[in-house]
């Protein structure tokens, strides 16, 4: 067995075992998602992004997204804001629904998020970022970490700058999306530029943006020298891609995908999760984005996605889930000796 290429992540008083994270992914990573990846494998994950006035509030969409399952332990709340005060409540509030860690988004470059001054405009207001910062470090126990992008856009990089500033303020570890916030999801990630961040301070530094497979988590660390990566759209369909990644940093065998017919076995299990948590009527219309995921790829996968996406009924979307992936098992069997 080859040698760990990185070790286990310090993050406070905390030690995640492996440097494999989950992202935040609004509409993605909630608690059913969640729970999948865990069970394959993931040193950490993050809740959905919550907004800060709304878990004061106490809506009934904030506290579903602060929901976590003892499989998660320790897991990661993500809040997101613009008034200190109220960040802070919400942050204690969150330690007191178990959160074992806070994260800051300053990242979100979309548009609603960015016009309430929270998200990645906040790396156009470092005061404000500062004083929302200091806030939320001083309402918890916990350690509180930070996400964020490279900058607004390309003339005004200072993720190194906002780094130091949360690193001297007590944050305990800092996500780095490569890419800024003008452009969005457009373009390849700038693993490199993390480097610059890494070297600014002396907190654990996560890179994050584009890693889809164990060989681009190997390429974005050697490129920017983190201490370790963060996963989203990569583990869209693919909840065992932080399992693969676990297992190659570690120097063990990559695990073998799974086949057609234990995939579908997962998507049902996952289906009936989300109907479960979700309610049927909205569980129905969440699901749909992940059955697109989990059988891109496919063979007749478009004429399958535009057949479901049409229906309301989830016993009849189970079961031609069951009938599009036993297809596809029997497509991948080897013929009888007899018939070859």
């Amino acid at each position: 067995m080859a040698a760990p290429l990185l070790p286990p992540l310090p993050i406070g008083t905390l030690t995640i075992a492996s440097p494999v994270i989950l992202a935040p992914m609004t509409g993605v990573t909630d608690k059913p998602f969640r729970r999948l990846v865990r069970r394959f494998g993931a040193g950490l994950t993050v809740t959905e992004m919550i907004a800060s006035e709304a878990m004061v509030r106490e809506t009934r969409q904030s506290l579903a997204k602060a929901a976590w399952d003892p499989i998660e332990d320790p897991v990661s709340m993500q809040l997101a804001g613009c008034e200190p005060r109220v960040m802070a409540e919400a942050a204690r509030l969150n330690e007191q629904r178990g959160a074992a860690i806070i994260d800051i988004n300053m990242g979100c470059p979309v548009k609603k998020i960015v016009n309430g001054h929270a998200g990645s405009h906040l790396m156009r207001d470092l005061k404000l970022a500062a004083q929302l910062i200091e806030a939320t470090v001083k309402a918890v126990s916990v350690p509180v970490t930070l996400k964020m992008r490279m900058g607004w856009c390309h003339q005004s990089l200072n993720a190194p700058e906002l780094a130091r500033i949360a690193a001297d303020l007590g944050v305990r570890m800092i996500t780095v999306h490569g890419r800024t916030r003008n452009q969005m999801y457009a373009g390849a990630a700038d693993w490199a530029f993390v480097a610059r961040v890494k070297a600014a301070v002396s907190v654990p530094v996560i890179v994050n943006g584009d890693i889809g497979s164990p060989a681009d988590a190997r390429r974005a660390l050697a490129l920017s020298g983190a201490d370790g990566v963060m996963i989203g759209r990569g583990a869209y369909g693919r909840p065992w891609l932080l399992a693969e990644v676990m297992a190659d940093l570690a120097g063990r065998p990559v695990p073998a995908a799974p086949g057609p017919a234990e995939l579908g076995e997962l998507v049902l299990a996952h289906y009936e999760e989300m109907l479960s948590y979700h309610g049927r009527q909205a569980g129905v219309g969440i699901a749909r984005k992940h059955l697109g995921w989990y059988t891109k790829g496919f063979r007749d996968s478009a004429r399958f996605r535009n057949h479901v996406n049409q229906l309301n009924d989830p016993v009849k979307v189970m079961r031609e889930v069951r009938s599009f992936f036993a297809m596809q098992a029997d497509a991948q069997a080897p013929l009888p000796a007899e018939a070859a």
